[in-house]
C-alpha cells in the first residue's frame, strides 16, 4: 500500500553485512506521516535492521532509505528509538535518564532540561518517581520511563523494537493502551508522532496497528500487508471483535506462509 505523503520510504534497499550476511534484499516501504504501522515476520528476517536504517543508525548496502524526502545518512533529530530493554543508567534517578537526550542535543538550560523530563514523566504515569532510582521501578515502569525518554524530544517519528516482549500480558497490555494515547491523545485533530512498531505478537500489531506488513525470511522483504479497518480510540472491547478476529486470522495465514518459507528456504 502506497501514501499520499510518505514521511518514511525505503526504496529497493539491500543490506548485507561484512560476514557476507544478506539481512534484506529489495526491500519497499511507504510509511505516511502520522501512520502507526507494524512490522512482523519470522526471526531473523530483518525487522530490526529495517529500524536502525531508519533511525540512521545503520546504512543500506543498496537503495535509499529517505526520510521527509531526503536521503538518511546519519541519525536524525526527528527520530525517537524504545529499545526492546529500557537500557536506564542505574546511577541516576529517572528524570535524569529521561532527560538524556535533551542534553545531547544542547540548547536547554538544566532547569528547562528537568522541567521538560518531568512532563514526559507525566505522560506516561510516572511523575511521583521523577526523584526515584531505575532500581526502585518495575519492568512495566521502566520500559515506560524508556518510552518517555524517547519521546522527550517531542519527534515527529518513534521507532519501537519490540519494547514490550519480556512484559506479563496484563503489563503489556496497559503499555498498548498507554503507547497508543501517546500517539493519538484524546482531542487532538492529528496523532503526535508516526510510529513503527516491531512484535513478535500478532494480536498487540492488530490491536496497535492501521497496517501490519509481514516480512518474510531472511532476505528479508515486506510478502504481505494486512489493513486494520479499525477506529481509534481502541479498547480492550476491540480484543473481541469481528474486524480484530478477521486481521488476526489472515495476519496468522501470512505468518505461517512466511514461516513455512523461512523453514523450506
Amino acid at each position: 500500500m502506497k501514501t499520499s505523503t510518505p514521511l518514511i520510504e525505503l526504496k529497493a534497499v539491500d543490506r548485507r553485512y561484512e560476514t557476507g550476511l544478506l539481512a534484506l534484499q529489495g526491500l519497499n516501504l511507504q510509511v505516511g506521516a502520522g501512520e502507526f504501522i507494524s512490522l512482523i515476520g519470522p526471526s531473523g528476517c530483518g525487522k530490526s535492521t529495517v529500524l536502525r536504517l531508519v533511525a540512521g543508525l545503520d546504512r543500506p548496502t543498496a537503495g535509499q532509505v529517505l526520510c521527509e524526502g531526503e536521503v538518511v545518512k546519519a541519525p536524525t533529530g526527528l527520530a525517537g528509538f524504545v529499545f526492546q530493554e529500557p537500557t536506564l543508567m542505574p546511577w541516576a534517578n529517572v528524570s535524569t535518564n529521561v532527560e538524556l537526550p535533551l542534553r545531547l542535543r544542547g540548547g536547554m538550560s538544566a532547569a528547562q532540561r528537568d522541567q521538560t523530563a518531568r512532563a514526559a514523566l507525566a505522560q506516561v504515569g510516572l511523575a511521583e518517581f521523577a526523584d526515584a532510582a531505575p532500581k526502585e521501578l518495575s519492568g512495566g515502569m521502566k520500559m515506560r520511563a524508556a518510552m518517555a525518554r524517547a519521546l522527550v524530544t517531542q519527534p515527529s517519528l518513534l521507532l519501537l523494537d519490540e519494547p514490550f516482549a519480556a512484559l506479563d500480558e496484563i503489563t503489556r497490555f496497559a503499555l498498548n493502551e498507554v503507547l497508543l494515547q501517546l500517539w493519538r491523545p484524546e482531542g487532538a485533530k492529528a496523532p503526535a508522532f508516526t510510529a513503527v512498531f516491531v512484535t513478535h505478537s500478532l494480536y498487540e500489531a492488530v490491536y496497535l496497528s492501521q497496517r501490519v506488513l509481514v516480512m518474510g525470511s531472511r532476505p528479508g522483504r515486506i510478502v504481505d500487508e494486512v489493513v486494520v479497518d479499525a477506529p481509534y480510540p481502541r479498547d480492550a472491547s476491540f480484543r473481541s471483535s469481528a474486524v480484530f478476529a478477521a486481521a488476526c486470522g489472515r495476519l496468522s495465514q501470512a505468518l505461517a506462509e512466511a514461516s513455512a518459507e523461512s523453514v523450506l528456504g
